[in-house]
Protein backbone atom coordinates (compact mmCIF):
# COMPACT_ATOMS: atom_id res chain seq x y z
CA UNK A 1 0.00 0.00 0.00
CA UNK A 2 1.26 3.39 -0.96
CA UNK A 3 0.00 7.13 0.14
CA UNK A 4 -0.80 9.18 -2.08
CA UNK A 5 2.76 11.34 -2.58
CA UNK A 6 4.82 8.20 -2.42
CA UNK A 7 2.66 7.24 -5.39
CA UNK A 8 2.46 9.84 -7.01
CA UNK A 9 6.74 9.69 -6.63
CA UNK A 10 7.32 6.84 -8.12
CA UNK A 11 4.93 7.05 -11.19
CA UNK A 12 6.40 10.27 -11.82
CA UNK A 13 9.82 8.02 -11.99
CA UNK A 14 8.53 5.96 -14.57
CA UNK A 15 6.16 7.91 -16.41
CA UNK A 16 8.37 9.46 -19.29
CA UNK A 17 9.81 6.30 -20.04
CA UNK A 18 6.14 4.05 -19.66
CA UNK A 19 4.69 6.50 -22.51
CA UNK A 20 8.13 6.73 -24.71
CA UNK A 21 7.66 2.88 -24.95
CA UNK A 22 3.78 3.23 -25.52
CA UNK A 23 2.43 1.59 -22.48
CA UNK A 24 -1.09 2.52 -21.62
CA UNK A 25 -1.91 4.06 -17.99
CA UNK A 26 -5.60 3.01 -16.82
CA UNK A 27 -6.54 3.86 -13.45
CA UNK A 28 -9.30 2.04 -11.55
CA UNK A 29 -10.86 3.51 -8.82
CA UNK A 30 -12.84 1.74 -5.94
CA UNK A 31 -14.47 2.31 -2.16
CA UNK A 32 -12.94 -0.75 -0.94
CA UNK A 33 -12.47 -4.43 -0.70
CA UNK A 34 -15.81 -4.76 0.62
CA UNK A 35 -17.17 -8.12 -1.30
CA UNK A 36 -19.44 -7.30 -4.60
CA UNK A 37 -19.48 -8.23 -7.94
CA UNK A 38 -18.44 -4.77 -9.71
CA UNK A 39 -15.35 -4.50 -7.18
CA UNK A 40 -14.49 -8.29 -7.51
CA UNK A 41 -14.29 -8.47 -11.40
CA UNK A 42 -12.53 -4.89 -11.46
CA UNK A 43 -9.66 -6.26 -9.55
CA UNK A 44 -9.21 -9.15 -11.64
CA UNK A 45 -9.23 -6.71 -14.15
CA UNK A 46 -6.11 -5.04 -13.04
CA UNK A 47 -4.65 -8.10 -11.88
CA UNK A 48 -4.84 -9.14 -15.34
CA UNK A 49 -3.47 -6.03 -16.87
CA UNK A 50 -0.80 -5.97 -14.75
CA UNK A 51 -0.08 -9.52 -15.69
CA UNK A 52 0.01 -8.24 -19.47
CA UNK A 53 2.00 -5.38 -19.13
CA UNK A 54 -0.53 -2.69 -18.87
CA UNK A 55 0.61 0.06 -16.02
CA UNK A 56 -2.69 -0.18 -14.12
CA UNK A 57 -2.58 1.43 -10.77
CA UNK A 58 -5.67 0.99 -8.05
CA UNK A 59 -7.16 3.78 -6.06
CA UNK A 60 -9.47 2.97 -3.09
CA UNK A 61 -10.83 5.40 -1.11
CA UNK A 62 -10.80 2.48 2.35
CA UNK A 63 -9.01 -0.10 2.93
CA UNK A 64 -11.28 -2.54 3.96
CA UNK A 65 -13.05 -5.74 3.11
CA UNK A 66 -12.47 -9.08 2.76
CA UNK A 67 -11.81 -9.42 -0.38
CA UNK A 68 -8.44 -7.87 0.31
CA UNK A 69 -7.46 -11.39 1.17
CA UNK A 70 -9.26 -13.06 -1.35
CA UNK A 71 -9.11 -11.61 -5.01
CA UNK A 72 -7.03 -8.46 -4.40
CA UNK A 73 -4.47 -10.28 -2.58
CA UNK A 74 -0.98 -9.44 -3.67
CA UNK A 75 -2.20 -6.23 -5.50
CA UNK A 76 -0.34 -2.63 -4.64
CA UNK A 77 -2.82 0.24 -4.48
CA UNK A 78 -3.03 3.78 -3.45
CA UNK A 79 -5.22 5.41 -0.16
CA UNK A 80 -5.88 8.70 1.13
CA UNK A 81 -3.33 9.41 3.83
CA UNK A 82 -5.67 10.52 6.14
CA UNK A 83 -9.63 8.52 6.62
CA UNK A 84 -11.80 10.22 8.88
CA UNK A 85 -14.10 7.88 11.31
CA UNK A 86 -17.32 6.46 9.32
CA UNK A 87 -16.33 7.46 5.52
CA UNK A 88 -18.06 3.97 4.68
CA UNK A 89 -21.30 5.71 5.29
CA UNK A 90 -20.61 8.72 2.73
CA UNK A 91 -17.76 6.51 0.85
CA UNK A 92 -18.89 8.14 -2.82
CA UNK A 93 -18.55 11.53 -1.01
CA UNK A 94 -14.96 11.22 0.53
CA UNK A 95 -14.19 9.44 -3.15
CA UNK A 96 -15.22 12.72 -5.24
CA UNK A 97 -13.06 14.55 -2.62
CA UNK A 98 -10.18 13.07 -2.58
CA UNK A 99 -9.49 11.07 -6.07
CA UNK A 100 -8.78 14.21 -8.09
CA UNK A 101 -5.55 14.22 -5.77
CA UNK A 102 -4.98 11.34 -7.07
CA UNK A 103 -5.70 11.58 -10.42
CA UNK A 104 -3.16 14.89 -10.74
CA UNK A 105 -0.79 13.00 -9.11
CA UNK A 106 -0.92 9.47 -11.07
CA UNK A 107 -1.29 11.28 -14.24
CA UNK A 108 -3.36 8.25 -16.11
CA UNK A 109 -4.40 7.94 -19.58
CA UNK A 110 -7.56 6.47 -19.09
CA UNK A 111 -9.74 6.74 -16.18
CA UNK A 112 -12.12 2.99 -15.64
CA UNK A 113 -15.52 3.57 -14.00
CA UNK A 114 -15.80 -0.36 -12.96
CA UNK A 115 -20.02 0.04 -12.82
CA UNK A 116 -22.87 2.24 -12.35
CA UNK A 117 -22.28 2.82 -8.65
CA UNK A 118 -19.28 4.82 -9.42
CA UNK A 119 -20.86 7.04 -12.08
CA UNK A 120 -21.61 9.86 -9.83
CA UNK A 121 -17.61 9.72 -8.94
CA UNK A 122 -16.84 10.03 -12.46
CA UNK A 123 -19.19 12.50 -13.72
CA UNK A 124 -17.26 14.41 -10.83
CA UNK A 125 -14.14 13.84 -11.87
CA UNK A 126 -15.22 15.38 -14.99
CA UNK A 127 -16.46 18.60 -13.47
CA UNK A 128 -13.37 19.16 -10.67
CA UNK A 129 -10.68 18.50 -13.63
CA UNK A 130 -12.54 19.82 -16.77
CA UNK A 131 -10.06 19.42 -19.73
CA UNK A 132 -7.66 18.03 -17.55
CA UNK A 133 -9.62 14.85 -17.09
CA UNK A 134 -7.95 11.59 -18.51
CA UNK A 135 -11.14 10.21 -20.67
CA UNK A 136 -13.79 7.90 -18.76
CA UNK A 137 -14.85 4.40 -20.11
CA UNK A 138 -17.94 3.56 -17.73
CA UNK A 139 -18.91 -0.52 -17.83
CA UNK A 140 -22.58 -0.55 -16.90
CA UNK A 141 -23.34 -3.23 -14.50
CA UNK A 142 -26.75 -2.85 -14.07
CA UNK A 143 -30.65 -2.74 -16.17
CA UNK A 144 -30.97 1.06 -16.85
CA UNK A 145 -35.08 0.36 -17.73
CA UNK A 146 -35.21 -0.05 -13.47
CA UNK A 147 -38.80 -1.24 -13.69
CA UNK A 148 -39.04 -2.41 -10.57
CA UNK A 149 -38.79 1.66 -9.83
CA UNK A 150 -42.02 4.19 -9.24
CA UNK A 151 -42.43 6.30 -12.47
CA UNK A 152 -41.10 9.35 -10.27
CA UNK A 153 -37.87 7.56 -9.87
CA UNK A 154 -37.51 7.02 -13.29
CA UNK A 155 -38.26 10.00 -14.34
CA UNK A 156 -34.99 11.83 -12.58
CA UNK A 157 -32.58 8.27 -13.35
CA UNK A 158 -33.25 8.82 -16.99
CA UNK A 159 -32.11 12.48 -17.08
CA UNK A 160 -28.96 11.49 -14.41
CA UNK A 161 -28.58 9.04 -17.21
CA UNK A 162 -28.67 11.61 -19.54
CA UNK A 163 -25.92 13.87 -17.83
CA UNK A 164 -23.74 10.71 -17.75
CA UNK A 165 -23.59 10.72 -21.24
CA UNK A 166 -22.76 14.13 -21.12
CA UNK A 167 -19.74 13.60 -19.15
CA UNK A 168 -18.49 10.33 -20.22
CA UNK A 169 -16.41 9.28 -23.04
CA UNK A 170 -17.01 5.81 -23.91
CA UNK A 171 -19.33 3.14 -22.62
CA UNK A 172 -19.32 -0.80 -21.89
CA UNK A 173 -21.60 -3.18 -22.10
CA UNK A 174 -21.48 -6.65 -20.66
CA UNK A 175 -23.74 -8.26 -23.77
CA UNK A 176 -25.22 -7.66 -27.04
CA UNK A 177 -28.52 -6.43 -26.10
CA UNK A 178 -27.23 -3.96 -23.69
CA UNK A 179 -25.85 -1.56 -26.52
CA UNK A 180 -29.28 -0.69 -28.04
CA UNK A 181 -30.07 -0.72 -23.91
CA UNK A 182 -26.78 2.35 -23.14
CA UNK A 183 -27.79 3.78 -26.47
CA UNK A 184 -31.50 4.42 -25.15
CA UNK A 185 -30.96 5.66 -21.88
CA UNK A 186 -28.04 7.49 -22.17
CA UNK A 187 -28.52 9.26 -25.33
CA UNK A 188 -25.10 8.17 -26.60
CA UNK A 189 -24.59 7.15 -30.32
CA UNK A 190 -23.57 3.58 -30.99
CA UNK A 191 -20.10 4.54 -31.75
CA UNK A 192 -19.68 5.71 -28.14
CA UNK A 193 -20.67 1.95 -27.13
CA UNK A 194 -18.36 -1.50 -26.89
CA UNK A 195 -19.41 -4.90 -25.96
CA UNK A 196 -17.63 -6.82 -24.15
CA UNK A 197 -18.46 -10.44 -22.30
CA UNK A 198 -18.33 -9.29 -18.59
CA UNK A 199 -14.64 -10.93 -17.70
CA UNK A 200 -16.00 -12.85 -14.44
CA UNK A 201 -14.63 -16.01 -15.18
CA UNK A 202 -11.39 -17.50 -16.59
CA UNK A 203 -10.17 -20.20 -18.60
CA UNK A 204 -8.83 -22.33 -15.21
CA UNK A 205 -11.84 -21.63 -13.45
CA UNK A 206 -14.09 -22.75 -15.92
CA UNK A 207 -12.66 -26.03 -15.93
CA UNK A 208 -12.06 -26.17 -12.06
CA UNK A 209 -15.77 -25.41 -11.87
CA UNK A 210 -16.58 -28.25 -14.38
CA UNK A 211 -14.79 -30.46 -11.95
CA UNK A 212 -17.35 -33.14 -10.01
CA UNK A 213 -17.22 -32.51 -5.74
CA UNK A 214 -15.85 -35.55 -4.17
CA UNK A 215 -17.24 -35.12 -1.30
CA UNK A 216 -21.14 -34.10 -2.52
CA UNK A 217 -23.35 -34.73 0.72
CA UNK A 218 -25.78 -37.93 -0.78
CA UNK A 219 -29.55 -37.80 -0.03
CA UNK A 220 -32.77 -37.92 -1.54
CA UNK A 221 -33.08 -34.11 -1.50
CA UNK A 222 -32.26 -31.51 -3.91
CA UNK A 223 -29.45 -29.03 -3.29
CA UNK A 224 -30.69 -25.02 -4.25
CA UNK A 225 -27.72 -22.36 -4.06
CA UNK A 226 -27.58 -18.52 -4.08
CA UNK A 227 -24.50 -16.17 -3.89
CA UNK A 228 -25.80 -12.89 -3.87
CA UNK A 229 -25.47 -9.70 -1.09
CA UNK A 230 -27.81 -9.99 1.32
CA UNK A 231 -29.62 -6.51 0.00
CA UNK A 232 -32.56 -5.07 -0.92
CA UNK A 233 -31.86 -5.24 -4.71
CA UNK A 234 -31.47 -9.24 -4.72
CA UNK A 235 -35.11 -9.78 -3.82
CA UNK A 236 -34.30 -12.41 -1.31
CA UNK A 237 -37.56 -12.45 1.00
CA UNK A 238 -38.64 -13.69 -2.96
CA UNK A 239 -36.89 -16.34 -3.01
CA UNK A 240 -37.40 -17.73 0.72
CA UNK A 241 -41.28 -17.94 -0.15
CA UNK A 242 -40.67 -19.32 -3.34
CA UNK A 243 -38.26 -21.72 -1.86
CA UNK A 244 -41.09 -22.41 0.79
CA UNK A 245 -43.97 -22.83 -1.44
CA UNK A 246 -42.31 -24.98 -4.45
CA UNK A 247 -39.59 -27.17 -3.01
CA UNK A 248 -40.23 -30.67 -1.33
CA UNK A 249 -39.51 -31.27 2.76
CA UNK A 250 -35.93 -33.24 1.75
CA UNK A 251 -34.91 -29.92 -0.37
CA UNK A 252 -32.10 -27.70 0.94
CA UNK A 253 -31.11 -24.10 0.22
CA UNK A 254 -27.41 -22.64 0.93
CA UNK A 255 -27.40 -18.64 0.58
CA UNK A 256 -23.52 -17.55 0.17
CA UNK A 257 -23.19 -14.05 1.24
CA UNK A 258 -23.59 -11.07 3.99
CA UNK A 259 -25.48 -7.80 3.54
CA UNK A 260 -27.47 -5.28 5.57
CA UNK A 261 -31.11 -7.50 4.97
CA UNK A 262 -29.51 -10.92 7.27
CA UNK A 263 -31.09 -10.71 9.96
CA UNK A 264 -34.60 -10.00 8.49
CA UNK A 265 -33.50 -13.05 6.08
CA UNK A 266 -32.97 -15.16 9.23
CA UNK A 267 -36.42 -14.22 10.67
CA UNK A 268 -38.20 -14.85 7.53
CA UNK A 269 -37.00 -18.30 7.18
CA UNK A 270 -37.94 -18.98 10.36
CA UNK A 271 -41.37 -17.92 10.08
CA UNK A 272 -41.68 -19.75 6.61
CA UNK A 273 -40.70 -23.29 8.82
CA UNK A 274 -37.71 -23.12 6.52
CA UNK A 275 -35.39 -22.17 9.17
CA UNK A 276 -33.82 -25.88 9.41
CA UNK A 277 -33.50 -26.20 5.12
CA UNK A 278 -32.22 -22.47 4.58
CA UNK A 279 -28.15 -22.27 5.55
CA UNK A 280 -26.86 -19.18 5.66
CA UNK A 281 -23.14 -19.50 5.26
CA UNK A 282 -21.83 -15.60 5.41
CA UNK A 283 -19.43 -14.69 3.49
CA UNK A 284 -17.28 -17.37 1.78
CA UNK A 285 -13.76 -16.71 -0.20
CA UNK A 286 -14.35 -17.96 -3.74
CA UNK A 287 -18.07 -19.61 -3.34
CA UNK A 288 -18.40 -20.31 -6.75
CA UNK A 289 -15.96 -22.83 -6.70
CA UNK A 290 -18.40 -24.85 -4.44
CA UNK A 291 -21.01 -24.53 -7.25
CA UNK A 292 -20.58 -27.74 -8.83
CA UNK A 293 -21.71 -29.23 -5.34
CA UNK A 294 -25.37 -28.15 -5.74
CA UNK A 295 -27.96 -28.74 -8.49
CA UNK A 296 -29.89 -25.36 -8.65
CA UNK A 297 -28.42 -21.78 -8.48
CA UNK A 298 -31.09 -19.37 -7.91
CA UNK A 299 -31.35 -15.39 -8.63
CA UNK A 300 -34.58 -13.37 -7.68
CA UNK A 301 -33.30 -9.96 -8.11
CA UNK A 302 -35.14 -6.55 -9.03
CA UNK A 303 -32.61 -5.54 -11.33
CA UNK A 304 -29.21 -6.62 -13.10
CA UNK A 305 -26.70 -6.47 -15.83
CA UNK A 306 -24.96 -9.80 -16.89
CA UNK A 307 -24.73 -11.53 -13.64
CA UNK A 308 -21.35 -12.71 -12.78
CA UNK A 309 -23.14 -15.67 -10.44
CA UNK A 310 -25.07 -16.92 -13.52
CA UNK A 311 -22.00 -17.44 -15.88
CA UNK A 312 -20.64 -19.42 -12.43
CA UNK A 313 -23.36 -21.25 -12.93
CA UNK A 314 -22.98 -22.09 -16.33
CA UNK A 315 -19.31 -22.87 -15.93
CA UNK A 316 -20.59 -24.83 -12.84
CA UNK A 317 -23.22 -26.84 -15.35
CA UNK A 318 -25.86 -27.12 -12.19
CA UNK A 319 -29.55 -26.04 -13.55
CA UNK A 320 -30.27 -22.25 -13.09
CA UNK A 321 -33.46 -20.70 -11.69
CA UNK A 322 -33.57 -16.53 -12.16
CA UNK A 323 -35.44 -13.80 -12.58
CA UNK A 324 -35.23 -12.13 -16.02
CA UNK A 325 -34.16 -8.94 -14.36
CA UNK A 326 -32.26 -7.55 -17.18
CA UNK A 327 -32.19 -6.83 -21.25
CA UNK A 328 -29.48 -9.72 -21.35
CA UNK A 329 -30.93 -12.34 -19.28
CA UNK A 330 -33.09 -14.06 -22.23
CA UNK A 331 -29.13 -13.65 -24.06
CA UNK A 332 -27.44 -15.51 -21.31
CA UNK A 333 -29.79 -18.56 -20.89
CA UNK A 334 -30.31 -18.71 -24.49
CA UNK A 335 -34.12 -18.18 -24.43
CA UNK A 336 -34.39 -20.37 -21.56
CA UNK A 337 -32.34 -23.53 -23.13
CA UNK A 338 -29.88 -22.71 -20.25
CA UNK A 339 -31.90 -22.03 -17.40
CA UNK A 340 -35.49 -20.67 -16.26
CA UNK A 341 -36.50 -17.37 -16.50
CA UNK A 342 -39.25 -15.71 -14.34
CA UNK A 343 -40.91 -12.48 -14.20
CA UNK A 344 -39.77 -9.86 -11.62
CA UNK A 345 -41.35 -10.63 -8.65
CA UNK A 346 -42.86 -13.29 -9.45
CA UNK A 347 -43.51 -15.28 -6.30
CA UNK A 348 -45.66 -17.87 -7.65
CA UNK A 349 -43.76 -18.22 -10.92
CA UNK A 350 -40.65 -18.27 -8.82
CA UNK A 351 -42.40 -21.47 -6.69
CA UNK A 352 -43.65 -23.18 -9.57
CA UNK A 353 -39.89 -22.82 -11.49
CA UNK A 354 -38.20 -24.42 -8.16
CA UNK A 355 -41.07 -27.28 -8.06
CA UNK A 356 -39.77 -28.17 -11.65
CA UNK A 357 -36.23 -28.20 -11.42
CA UNK A 358 -34.50 -31.38 -12.15
CA UNK A 359 -31.02 -31.54 -11.26
CA UNK A 360 -28.13 -32.36 -13.69
CA UNK A 361 -30.00 -32.28 -16.97
CA UNK A 362 -28.07 -29.16 -18.16
CA UNK A 363 -26.36 -29.81 -21.82
CA UNK A 364 -23.08 -29.65 -20.89
CA UNK A 365 -21.59 -28.48 -24.20
CA UNK A 366 -23.81 -25.41 -24.64
CA UNK A 367 -23.03 -24.06 -21.17
CA UNK A 368 -19.19 -24.47 -21.87
CA UNK A 369 -19.30 -22.58 -25.10
CA UNK A 370 -21.48 -20.07 -23.09
CA UNK A 371 -19.19 -19.55 -20.58
CA UNK A 372 -16.10 -19.55 -22.20
CA UNK A 373 -17.62 -16.16 -24.21
CA UNK A 374 -16.89 -14.83 -20.79
CA UNK A 375 -13.10 -14.94 -19.55
CA UNK A 376 -10.84 -12.46 -18.38
CA UNK A 377 -8.56 -13.84 -20.79
CA UNK A 378 -10.36 -12.17 -24.23
CA UNK A 379 -12.58 -9.85 -21.55
CA UNK A 380 -9.52 -7.75 -20.65
CA UNK A 381 -7.52 -7.53 -24.06
CA UNK A 382 -10.53 -6.10 -25.09
CA UNK A 383 -11.32 -3.36 -23.00
CA UNK A 384 -7.34 -2.51 -23.83
CA UNK A 385 -8.08 -2.23 -27.64
CA UNK A 386 -11.25 -0.09 -26.58
CA UNK A 387 -9.21 2.18 -24.68
CA UNK A 388 -6.58 2.64 -27.34
CA UNK A 389 -9.01 3.23 -29.80
CA UNK A 390 -10.54 5.95 -27.09
CA UNK A 391 -7.30 7.85 -26.88
CA UNK A 392 -6.97 7.74 -30.67
CA UNK A 393 -10.17 9.37 -31.56
CA UNK A 394 -9.90 11.98 -29.00
CA UNK A 395 -5.43 12.75 -30.47
CA UNK A 396 -7.49 13.19 -34.01
CA UNK A 397 -9.77 15.12 -32.97
CA UNK A 398 -9.94 16.66 -29.39
CA UNK A 399 -13.54 16.79 -27.79
CA UNK A 400 -14.69 20.39 -26.34
CA UNK A 401 -14.28 20.26 -22.66
CA UNK A 402 -16.95 19.21 -20.51
CA UNK A 403 -16.54 22.22 -18.13
CA UNK A 404 -14.14 25.29 -18.05
CA UNK A 405 -11.11 24.95 -16.29
CA UNK A 406 -11.44 28.28 -15.03
CA UNK A 407 -14.95 27.88 -13.74
CA UNK A 408 -14.28 25.30 -11.55
CA UNK A 409 -12.47 24.87 -7.76
CA UNK A 410 -9.10 23.45 -6.92
CA UNK A 411 -8.97 20.76 -4.33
Amino acid sequence: MLSGADYGREFRAISVSYRACGFLRVLTFLHSFEPGGVERIALRLVHRWRATGVDAPLFLGRTDGAMAQDVGAGLDFVTPKRRWPGIAHWETLWMVATLPRAVRTIRPDVLFCAGNTYAFVAVMLKLVLGRNCPPIIAKISNNLDRTDASWFYRVFYRIWLRIQGLAIDHFVGMEKPMRAEIVQGVGVSPARVAIIPDPALSEAQILSLREPVADRPEGPGRRFVTIARLAPQKNLALMLRGFARGSAPEDTLTLFGEGPERTALEALAASLGIADRADFRGYVTNPAGLLSGYDTLLLSSHYEGVPAVILEGLAANIGIVATDCSRSMGALLQQGALGTLVPVGDEAGFAAAIAAARPRTQDARRTLHQARRFTIEHGADHYIRVMRSVLSRRAAAPPAPFVADQALPTL
